[in-house]
């Protein structure tokens, strides 16, 4: 049983000494910091540069053994004021 999780961004050393955002990954833990899931963020170079908070991602979440038990898909979304009702989602 999990009632609690604590997600921590493992940061790439590239992404560190180069200052680029490489695709995220996470390590999902329960309060005794065991790692019970692990998520992998896909989307493109570009993506992440000109869309940054608003772009379209996949989020693979698998469990140790590394089988997928959650992805979460979000597509891109404008957020202007020519398309106010295109809210994210996920």
């Amino acid at each position: 049983q999990l009632d609690q999780i604590i997600i921590h961004q493992q940061v790439e050393l590239l992404e560190a000494i180069l200052g680029t955002e490489t695709s995220s990954k996470y390590e999902i833990k329960n309060p005794l910091g065991q790692r019970v899931y692990f998520a992998v963020e896909e989307n493109g170079c570009c993506d992440r540069k000109l869309c940054s908070p608003l772009r379209a991602f996949t989020i693979r979440i698998a469990d140790n053994a590394g089988r997928e038990v959650i992805r979460v898909i979000r597509p891109l979304r404008c957020n202007s004021c020519c398309f106010p009702c295109f809210l994210q989602e996920v």
